[in-house]
């Protein structure tokens, strides 16, 4: 089967008739399960992306569909974090950390036709970051704070760009590969202004076919991509809120792929036609805390919140053992970074009753926002529902409100002052920075940017991560980072819960998948049978 332009439509009507048809029927024998057409790829997604535009979106959801449209200076080294050439051959680094000089792959186009160069690469930070860029209003551009270091974005031929930043920045490099730094057609963006998220333009190894809203969004193998072609001739990204359903549709072969797969299901896809795929990654599910207003605003209730809930039978029992307890705001998986001296907040309901009570908090009300699922969510409304049991069993009274994944960053982003008390949130990061420096300094508020809804502030904390970020010395950056962790876990902005290894599913009719410590999704080497 040829996947071709002129019957974009028709095929996509047609594959999609068939495969709600599939769903309606609900999971099916498995010898039925050959629904989707041999050369495309169908995944199941947790939620309909918000964009297609990098700079744009936050969530790994996004992001998985991202990486496949669109290339940054730099990308990560499969199977790890390490950063490796992409767009960019090589670089130099001035000897002051500041001055980051990158030679430009040749040959190289958008999907438009329009080339990649210097001047392409210095549109986009520039797109970014200067607020009098004329497209600058195509944002807004939450991860900006990624390259806030940047003063100046310089295009000294087409084939070299020069960044000039404000100070050394360490985890730089790292964020250019991270979907914030993929690098998006100028003349695209001129094109469809505030609408290009509807419509992106990248130069990777698919190219973007369709977005039906709430339906799916299609992208087709790129013909005259540089490197090597993608092995499946198109991808269809399903959005499929409800895990149950994603896992049924999975089952009937109505979807190809699934990520993020409930724990209490993979024993489902054992054997049988399936392959369970697994992946370690730098992955932190918490409780953000209102410090500003109410109950939290006193470290020992939220010490209390803490030592209250029961995150070990949380891990066994909720996660069916696919998570460790977690001890504070970076993940293990950042090993030179991690401090592994600290130990999680025990489970101690007495403790919490004694700190609840010293703080004049028994019997306080609150507020807890809960998601229906995303980005790393886990199982958040049984994760939500014993989490609630069990700070109730300590006398508080929780009232839980669910929302759509979209509808809950709505509410959560912005900041929790006057509507709620606590809300889950998962992040998966790059780099032991990410995490702690958008969402837990002081400088991180939502109403200054950032990510940090609780509204923490301890101007140590601030002053070690200032200090970590612009650090050239690995080893002076771990101690940096284990001293705020320690700061971070006794002032518990935060209930830390639970560090995910991550996982997927596939059908027997797909090869050469993997996983990426990164989160991400890369398909390009992905074949489907």
């Amino acid at each position: 089967m040829t996947f071709r332009h002129p019957t974009r439509r028709g095929f996509l009507a047609s594959t999609m008739s068939s495969l709600a048809a599939l769903a309606a029927a609900g999971a099916m024998p498995r010898r039925a399960r050959a629904a989707t057409p041999p050369g495309v790829l169908v995944v199941g997604q947790i939620a309909e992306p918000k964009a297609l535009d990098p700079a744009a979106v936050t969530a790994v959801n996004d992001f998985r569909i991202l990486v496949n449209l669109y290339e940054g200076l730099t990308r990560y080294k499969p199977g790890t974090l390490e950063v490796a050439p992409g767009l960019a051959t090589d670089w130099t680094i001035s000897d002051d950390g500041t001055v980051y000089t990158f030679t430009l792959r040749e040959g190289v186009r958008f999907h438009d036709g329009t080339p990649f160069d210097a001047e392409a690469v210095k549109f986009n930070f520039d797109r970014m970051l200067d607020e009098s860029h004329p497209y600058h209003d195509t944002g807004p551009f939450p991860l900006a704070f990624f390259f806030g270091s940047v003063a100046k974005t310089e295009a000294l031929d087409p084939r070299t760009v020069r960044f000039t930043l404000n100070e050394p920045y360490a985890p730089f490099l790292s964020n250019l590969a991270y979907p914030t730094g993929l690098i998006v057609s100028p003349e695209a963006v001129k094109r469809h202004g505030k609408e290009f998220g509807r419509n992106p333009v990248g130069t990777g190894p698919f190219r973007f076919v369709e977005w039906r809203s709430n339906e799916a969004v299609v992208i087709e193998r790129n013909p005259d991509y540089w490197g090597e072609k993608a092995g499946t001739e198109a991808v269809i990204f399903r959005p499929i809120t409800d895990a149950n359903t994603r896992v049924a549709e999975m089952l009937a072969g109505g979807i190809d792929l699934m990520v993020e797969v409930p724990p209490t299901s993979l024993a489902q896809f054992r054997g049988g036609g399936f392959s369970i795929v697994e992946q370690a990654g730098p992955h932190l599910w918490f409780l953000i805390l209102n410090c500003k207003e109410g109950p939290f605003a006193d470290k020992r209730v939220r010490q209390a919140a803490n030592y209250a809930i029961n995150k070990e039978a949380i891990v066994n029992d909720v996660l069916e053992g696919t998570a460790t307890v977690a001890a504070g705001p970076i993940p293990p998986a950042f090993n030179w970074a991690y401090n592994d001296a600290l130990e999680p907040y025990p489970y101690d309901p007495d403790k919490a009753r004694a700190l609840i009570e010293e703080a004049g908090a028994a019997g306080a009300k609150l507020v807890f926002y809960v998601t229906e699922g995303g980005s790393g969510m886990l199982d958040p409304v049984p994760m939500g529902t014993a989490i609630q049991a069990d700070l109730e069993a300590v006398g508080f009274d929780v009232e839980i409100k669910t929302f759509e994944w979209n509808t809950f960053l709505g509410q959560v982003n912005p900041g929790l002052e006057g509507k709620a008390d606590m809300a889950e949130m998962a992040w998966m990061t790059n780099d032991p920075d990410t995490l702690p420096y958008l969402a837990l300094r002081t400088e991180a508020w939502p109403d200054k940017g950032g990510f940090n809804s609780g509204y923490y502030s301890n101007p140590k904390v601030d002053e070690l991560l200032e200090k970590a970020r612009t650090s050239t010395d690995q080893a002076e950056r771990a101690r940096l980072y284990k001293e705020m962790q320690v700061i971070v876990h006794d002032d518990a902005p935060w209930v830390f819960v639970a560090n995910w290894k991550q996982n997927a599913v596939t059908s027997d009719r797909v090869k050469n998948f993997r996983l990426e410590p990164s989160f991400l999704l890369h398909l390009a080497s992905v074949v489907k049978e």
